[in-house]
């Protein structure tokens, strides 16, 4: 694995397009600030060609969105194909809402995507793979998430990344787990919007997504075992803002040594 790309994202310092949500949209553009990448946020469609040119990579969220704001989001991937600039799709929730599954779906249809980032819910869902997923939640199931995962990269041709207690990361062949968690990112709305958004600062600057995929996993899933395990007492209030902090301070020694994956 090249945990030196984290280097290269400081020193290359990306322009990050993220279609973030109302819920999350602060601590996804320090997140990706804190890393090292600018992020550059819109919701207006008559600028999405200019703001697609202009950056490196598009990370959508479909955390929350209304019809209009699907336009916009059919308008700027239509343009990051045009441009070759690589697509991060955060499918929030659709597997446990049909409309949201069949939008992303449609979305999904129409243009090439680098990387599709969820949890086992999530990516059980696109890959049509039964799954009693739970609102924004993996919920529970039974089914192997290695082969779920290797599913729906083969379906759409693209890297996927489930995460969970153990990530899992694939380009439909092979396949990397990431070990490091703490339960405090199930307790910190917006861990997996910041890991999204984090994936996408990684495949501007690397043009091998299925390793700029697991350099960023393992990147953003160190820092939160680093925080959770400096904290005397498990905060969830003070995670976030402290993940933040440590995704500023991070550096290739840090990531070399606590790093777990295979």
């Amino acid at each position: 694995m090249k945990i030196d790309l984290l280097n290269t994202l400081r020193e290359k310092n990306p322009i990050a397009f993220n279609i973030s949500n109302f819920v999350t949209v602060q601590d996804v553009a320090n997140g990706v600030n804190a890393i090292g990448a600018s992020p550059i946020m819109s919701e207006e469609k008559n600028e999405a060609e200019a703001m697609v040119k202009i950056s490196n990579s598009v990370t959508v969220n479909l955390g929350a969105f209304t019809e209009s704001q699907l336009d916009q989001i059919e308008a700027v991937t239509k343009f990051a194909n045009l441009y070759n600039k690589p697509i991060v799709i955060d499918p929030v929730a659709v597997g446990a809402v049909q409309y949201r599954l069949d939008r992303c779906n449609q979305l999904l249809d129409k243009i090439d995507v680098a990387v599709i980032r969820g949890n086992a819910g999530e990516i059980a869902a696109l890959a049509d793979v039964e799954w009693n997923a739970k609102g924004i939640d993996a919920g529970e199931g039974n089914a192997d998430l290695e082969a779920i995962a290797k599913k729906l990269a083969k379906k759409r041709d693209c890297v996927v990344v489930l995460s969970g207690k153990t990530d899992i990361i694939t380009d439909g062949e092979a396949s990397v787990r990431v070990y490091n968690n703490t339960d405090l990112f199930k307790l910190h709305v917006g861990s997996g919007d910041m890991l999204s958004s984090t994936i996408g600062t990684f495949v501007a600057i690397e043009d091998d997504y299925f390793e700029a995929a697991q350099v960023a996993t393992t990147v953003f899933a160190v820092a939160g075992e680093v925080v959770a395990n400096q904290m005397e007492r498990p905060l969830a209030g003070s995670f976030g803002p402290q993940l933040i902090d440590e995704l500023h301070l991070i550096d290739v020694k840090t990531i070399e040594k606590h790093a777990n994956f295979d």
